[in-house]
């Protein structure tokens, strides 16, 4: 498996991109890892980094983007916060990926049993953890009809809802990708990943 260089990454489109992630994807699903020299890729990517998406996931342990998307060094920007949400710190680091360091594709996924989006749904309160929960808040709303306590299916709607309302959030509060996504540079994608499959499927 090559290590991205600027040829390569400049060669691309975003559906290629998404195709690349797809396809790793698809081999992390089997168990048919590509054969890549890591210690190889540490050495050609140390002048320099062209990776060809950023992910936007949450901290969960068990999502790690790189060895979901089967993804090298100097393949992929992982941005991981807990909820995956927006603040304006991550638009900078999005920005700077597409805009500055060329990335094709910006995913922002999210998975099934998110603790950050259970305990929104469940009005979780604790130091700074409020504030972050705060902004998982408009998905639990969408969802929430009433005020019972939602069901294990309703609290994966939010978590689906929730990356829409993060994309929502990427268009109209960073101007720069958004003019990227209209112009054809970028493609602005949500997903979610399953825990108990290790399946990713874009929304």
């Amino acid at each position: 498996m090559r290590t991205q260089t600027k040829e390569i990454q400049d060669n691309l489109t975003p559906k290629c991109a998404h195709d690349i992630l797809v396809q790793g994807n698809k081999r992390f699903v089997e168990n048919l890892k590509a054969q890549r020299n890591l210690k190889d890729q540490v050495f050609e990517t140390s002048k320099g980094q062209y990776p060809f998406a950023v992910i936007l996931s949450c901290i969960d342990s068990r999502v790690p983007a790189e060895l979901v998307f089967d993804q090298g060094i100097g393949d992929i920007f992982s941005v991981r916060v807990a909820g995956n949400i927006v603040n304006e710190d991550i638009l900078g680091s999005m920005e700077y990926a597409c805009k500055v360091a060329g990335s094709k594709i910006l995913v922002v996924m999210g998975h099934t049993k998110c603790g950050a989006v259970t305990a929104a749904c469940k009005n979780v309160k604790l130091g700074n953890i409020t504030p972050l929960l705060e902004k998982i808040s408009p998905a639990v709303n969408s969802i929430r009809k009433d005020d019972t306590e939602l069901t294990d299916e309703q609290i994966e709607d939010v978590s689906f809802e929730n990356v829409n309302v993060s994309i929502d959030r990427i268009r109209k509060e960073s101007p720069i990708l958004a003019e990227m996504e209209k112009n054809g540079e970028i493609e602005i994608v949500g997903a979610s990943y399953d825990v108990n499959t290790g399946l990713v499927e874009f929304h």
